[in-house]
C-alpha cells in the first residue's frame, strides 16, 4: 500500500466581495484578530483584506459571548494571532457559513506522492488530506501518476465518484 497525502501549502483565498471596489476575492494576509470588550462581552474578529485594493473586513468569529465563556488559552491565541488559530477559524465551516465566504484552493495545495514500483501489480494506494481541500479524485489521481483521464478510467479501480469533489481520505486500486 503506498500512502499519498494532500497537504496544505498556504492558506487559501476566500471568495469573499469586497465592499469598497466589488473585487470577489480576499486574503487573510498577516492573520490577525481584533478583540473588542464591551463590558463583559467579547466580539472577535478575524481581519482580511482585499486581494485588489487592499481593503480591510472583518469576519465574525464571535459575537457578544462573555467572557469567562471563552477558555482562557483561546482568548490568549486571540491577542497573540496566533498563525495555528488563523488556520483552524478560517477553515471551521461555521465560520464560512457564518460570514457567507468560500474557499478556493487553486494553488494552496501540494500532492506528496512517492513513486510507484514497477512490480507486483495491482498496487494499493492510500490518500490522506491534512486539510479539507476538496479536490477531485479524478485530477489527483491523474495528476499523482502522470496518466491521462481516459487512461485512468481503464486502469483505476475505486469505491468513490471521480468527477465529484471530495476531502474525505479514500483508496484505489491501479490495475
Amino acid at each position: 500500500m503506498l500512502p499519498w497525502a494532500v497537504r496544505r501549502t498556504r492558506l487559501p483565498l476566500l471568495a469573499l466581495r469586497c465592499v469598497d471596489c466589488r473585487s470577489e476575492r480576499a486574503t487573510t494576509a498577516d492573520g490577525k484578530f481584533r478583540v473588542n470588550a464591551n463590558g463583559k462581552l467579547l466580539d472577535v474578529w478575524l481581519l482580511v483584506n482585499c486581494v485588489s485594493c487592499d481593503h480591510t473586513g472583518k469576519l465574525t468569529v464571535h459575537d457578544r459571548v462573555p467572557v469567562r465563556s471563552l477558555p482562557p488559552a483561546l482568548l490568549d491565541g486571540y491577542f497573540a494571532n496566533a498563525p495555528s488559530l488563523v488556520a483552524a477559524t478560517l477553515l471551521d465551516p461555521s465560520t464560512a457559513r457564518r460570514n457567507r465566504f468560500g474557499l478556493e484552493w487553486d494553488g494552496c495545495w501540494e500532492l506528496h506522492a512517492p513513486t510507484p514500483p514497477e512490480s507486483p501489480w495491482p498496487l494499493r494506494f492510500t490518500v490522506t488530506f491534512e486539510d479539507p481541500v476538496p479536490l477531485r479524485p479524478e485530477r489527483l489521481i491523474a495528476q499523482g501518476l502522470g496518466i491521462s483521464r481516459n487512461e485512468l478510467a481503464r486502469r483505476v479501480k475505486i469505491d468513490i465518484p471521480l468527477n465529484r469533489r471530495t476531502t474525505r481520505n479514500f483508496s484505489f486500486l491501479l490495475l
